[in-house]
C-alpha cells in the first residue's frame, strides 16, 4: 500500500513539457499553432479528434479531411522552461507569449 502511494506521489510531482506545436498541412503549407501545458498529451489529443472529425478548429478539421493524415505533420517548435518559483502554475500567458513569437516567425505559412 505504501509503494502505491509513493508511486502516486511521484506521478504528481512528475512535470511535463509544455510549449508550443504546430500541426502543418505539407501540401498547401497551412499550419495551425497551438499551445500546451502538457505536449504529449495534447498532440494525442489533437491527433485523435482530427481523426474522429472533432478538432475545434474547423478550418484545421475541414483541411485534414480533404487532404488527409498522410499529408500533416505535427512538430514540437518550443518548449517552455518551468519558473524557479514552484509556487507559479500558470503559464498560459507566457505560452501566448511564445506562440505570437511563433507565428511572426512562421509568417511564409498560411494560419488555420
Amino acid at each position: 500500500m505504501d509503494r502505491k502511494k509513493e508511486l502516486k506521489e511521484q506521478y504528481k510531482q512528475m512535470k511535463t513539457d509544455m510549449g508550443i506545436y504546430v500541426v502543418r498541412c505539407n501540401s498547401n503549407n497551412k499550419c495551425y499553432v497551438g499551445t500546451a501545458q502538457n505536449l504529449k498529451g495534447r498532440i494525442n489529443s489533437a491527433k485523435f479528434s482530427l481523426g474522429l472529425g472533432s478538432h475545434p478548429n474547423k478550418e484545421l478539421q475541414k483541411e485534414w479531411k480533404n487532404f488527409g493524415e498522410a499529408n500533416f505533420t505535427i512538430d514540437i517548435l518550443d518548449t517552455l522552461e518551468y519558473d524557479k518559483d514552484e509556487t507559479k502554475t500558470d503559464y498560459a500567458e507566457d505560452l501566448e507569449t511564445l506562440k505570437e513569437i511563433w507565428k511572426e516567425k512562421l509568417d511564409n505559412v498560411k494560419d488555420l
